[in-house]
C-alpha cells in the first residue's frame, strides 16, 4: 500500500514540475525585451500597428518598430533588418517570383456598398442582388439603371463608382468572372473620395475594401453607407443562410463561416525570407494567429477559423498546436490540470484503501471492470424522470416556489461535444416558447437553442458562464441555464414529452441524426472526415460536431435544430 501511495505522490510531484517549467517557459515568452522590427504594405499598416501595439503590452520590454514599405521584397527586409512582413497576396504576387516562407492569419473582404437612402432599399435588402445582376451592369456600360438590377418598373440611373485600387478591381473581375479590366462607371483617385461619393449620391453602388468603411472605435458601418446584400444562391431573395449584411458583427461572422462569396475574400499574409527561428518572431507570429485575431475583426479585416490557424500554427512550430479557448486568468489550464491529477491521485489512494479492506472483509473479489465507449447510441444519452422534455432539446422541471429551471438536454452536449461559452439573456427578458433561448460556443462554432416554454426569466445561472462544462458534465443539475417565470404552464407542457415518450422520440432524434450526416458525408471528397463522425461499424461517434468546421454547425442549425420547431 505505501508502495502505491509513493507512486502516486511522485507522479504528482513529476507532474507538478513539468508544469512549472511550461510555466516557466511561458512565462519568458510573454515576458521579452529588446526591439523587432516588422514591414507592412501601406493598406496594412494601421493593422499591423494594432497587432504590433497590442503585443508589446503584453511585453512592455519589447519595442516593436512597423516600418511601412510600398513593395516589400527579399533585400526591403534585409536592409531594414526585418524579422517578418505583413501583405496582402496582391503584394506576395507583385514579388518576382523570390522564394518566400508564408503563412496566412487573417482575410481582407471587397465589399459591394450603397447609399441607405436608397428609394429602393427595403427591396433590395429583401431580394439582394444576384451576381448576374451585377455582371449586367458591367457588361452594359450604356444602360446602367436599376431596371439592370431590379427588373422592370425601377428605371432610375444607376451611378457605379471606382477607384484603381489593384486588390478591389482584382477581386471583383474574379467574383463577376470576368476579364474587363476596368470598371465601367465613375472613377475617382482613392477609396475614401469614392466612398464619400456613394454617401451622397443615393443611386450609387461601389466596391471597397470591409476596413475602409468600418468605423473601428464604434464597431459599425460608415454614415449613410450600406452593404449591398449578395443573393449568392439566385433564388430573388435573401435567405435565413443569407441574411448577414445588418451589422459588422454578423457580416464578419458570415464571411468567417462562409456565406459570403470567396471570391471577394482575400488573404492576408505574414513573409519572411526563411521560416522564423528568432524567439521574439516566433512568439508574436504564435500570438497573432491566436488572441491576436480578435484584432483582425475589429479593424475591419476577418479572421480565420480554428483548423486553419492550427495549420498555419503547425507551419511556425512544426507541429500541429490545438487552440483552446483563452481564460482571463493566468495559466488557468496548468491549474486546472494540476487540480485534475490531484483528484485522480486522491481518488486512487481511497480506491486502493478501499480495495485493500474489501479484500479483508469479503476475500479476494476481483475489482468491477470499468468500460469506456466513444460511441454515441440510445443507451448514452440520460433521461432523467420528472422532467419535460421540449423537440428544441431543451428540458423544463418546475420547482416547489412555482419557478420552472430549463436547460439542455443531455442529447445535445453529446453532440456537440466540450461547450467553451454560451450567450444568454437578461434576467427580466421575456420569452414565449419557441423563442431564441440562448446560444452553445465551441470556439466560435455556434448553436441557437429555443425556450421550451415561455414566461419571464427569474435568474441565470453564474455557474455556467464562468465554467460552461456545466452543460456537458451536468445538463441536469448544476448545468441549467435559466430559473422563468412561467406564463402558459399548464397549456404548454401537454405539447412537451416525460422520459418514457421522450426515449421514444429520441429514437427517431438518432434516426434525423444519422440522416443528416449521410447528407453530409455525400458532399465530402476526402474519406478521413469519416471518421470524425462514425466509428467502426457505421457507430455515430461521441461529441461528432467538435471536430467540424462551422459551415456543418450552420446546417446542423438549419436542417436539424430549426426543422424540428
Amino acid at each position: 500500500m505505501k508502495t502505491w501511495i509513493f507512486l502516486i505522490i511522485g507522479f504528482l510531484l513529476l507532474n507538478c514540475s513539468i508544469a512549472i517549467s511550461n510555466k516557466t517557459l511561458t512565462d519568458s515568452r510573454l515576458s521579452q525585451n529588446g526591439s523587432m522590427n516588422v514591414l507592412s504594405s501601406p493598406d496594412l499598416y494601421n493593422l499591423t500597428q494594432r497587432l504590433a501595439s497590442e503585443y508589446s503590452k503584453l511585453n512592455p520590454g519589447l519595442k516593436i518598430n512597423v516600418i511601412k514599405s510600398p513593395v516589400i521584397n527579399m533585400s526591403d527586409m534585409s536592409a531594414n533588418n526585418a524579422e517578418v512582413g505583413f501583405v496582402t497576396g496582391e503584394s506576395i504576387t507583385a514579388i518576382d517570383n523570390q522564394s518566400l516562407w508564408t503563412i496566412i492569419v487573417g482575410r481582407d473582404v471587397t465589399v459591394p456598398i450603397i447609399n441607405s437612402k436608397n428609394p429602393f432599399l427595403d427591396e433590395i435588402n429583401r431580394k439582394g442582388v444576384a451576381t448576374e445582376d451585377l455582371s449586367r451592369i458591367f457588361n452594359n456600360p450604356d444602360k446602367q439603371n436599376w431596371e439592370m438590377v431590379l427588373g422592370a418598373g425601377h428605371d432610375r440611373p444607376l451611378h457605379l463608382y471606382y477607384t484603381d485600387e489593384a486588390s478591389v478591381g482584382s477581386a471583383v473581375e474574379h467574383f463577376l468572372k470576368t476579364s474587363q479590366g476596368k470598371f465601367p462607371g465613375i472613377k475617382l483617385t482613392t477609396s475614401k473620395e469614392m466612398i464619400s461619393a456613394v454617401q451622397n449620391d443615393p443611386d450609387a453602388i461601389g466596391f471597397c475594401k470591409l476596413v475602409d468603411i468600418v468605423d473601428v472605435h464604434k464597431q459599425c458601418f460608415g454614415e449613410n453607407i450600406q452593404l449591398l446584400p449578395i443573393d449568392k444562391n439566385g433564388n430573388r431573395k435573401i435567405d435565413y443562410m443569407e441574411n448577414i449584411y445588418d451589422n459588422l458583427k454578423d457580416f464578419s461572422r458570415g464571411v468567417w463561416i462562409g456565406k459570403y462569396p470567396k471570391a471577394l475574400s482575400g488573404n492576408i499574409y505574414s513573409i519572411s525570407p526563411a521560416k522564423p527561428i528568432n524567439a521574439t518572431a516566433v512568439s508574436f507570429l504564435n500570438w497573432v494567429l491566436a488572441d491576436g485575431q480578435q484584432y483582425l475583426s475589429m479593424n475591419g479585416y476577418c479572421d480565420l477559423v480554428n483548423n486553419e490557424r492550427e495549420t498555419q500554427l503547425a507551419k511556425i512550430n512544426g507541429s500541429a498546436i490545438y487552440l483552446t479557448p483563452t481564460e482571463n486568468k493566468s495559466y488557468a489550464n496548468t491549474r486546472i490540470l494540476l487540480l485534475v491529477l490531484i483528484a485522480l491521485g486522491v481518488i486512487g489512494v481511497i480506491m486502493m484503501q478501499a480495495y485493500r479492506q474489501t479484500r479483508k472483509n469479503k476475500g479476494a473479489a476481483a475489482p468491477i471492470p470499468t468500460h469506456f465507449t466513444a460511441a454515441f447510441d440510445e443507451n448514452s444519452v440520460k433521461i432523467p424522470k420528472g422532467l419535460y422534455f421540449d423537440k428544441t432539446h431543451t428540458w423544463a422541471f418546475m420547482e416547489k416556489d412555482g419557478l420552472v429551471k430549463i436547460g439542455i438536454d443531455d442529447f445535445l452536449q453529446h453532440v456537440t461535444g466540450p461547450i467553451t461559452r454560451i450567450e444568454l439573456k437578461n434576467a427580466g427578458d421575456k420569452i414565449k416558447k419557441g423563442d431564441w433561448l440562448l446560444t452553445l460556443v465551441q470556439k466560435g462554432k455556434q448553436l441557437k437553442v429555443y425556450a421550451p416554454v415561455s414566461g419571464t426569466i427569474t435568474t441565470h445561472n453564474k455557474a455556467v458562464v464562468t465554467n460552461s462544462t456545466f452543460l456537458n458534465s451536468a445538463p441536469y443539475t448544476d448545468g441549467w441555464v435559466y430559473t422563468i417565470e412561467p406564463a402558459n404552464w399548464m397549456r404548454e407542457i401537454q405539447f412537451l414529452n416525460m422520459s418514457e415518450k421522450y426515449t421514444t422520440w429520441l429514437k427517431g432524434e438518432f434516426s434525423r441524426l444519422k440522416d443528416f450526416l449521410a447528407s453530409f458525408m455525400a458532399k465530402i471528397t476526402t474519406p478521413e472526415f469519416a471518421t470524425v463522425v462514425l466509428q467502426d461499424g457505421g457507430v455515430l461517434k461521441d461529441n461528432l460536431l467538435a471536430d467540424l468546421g462551422p459551415e456543418v454547425w450552420e446546417d446542423f442549425q438549419t436542417k436539424f435544430i430549426d426543422n424540428a420547431r
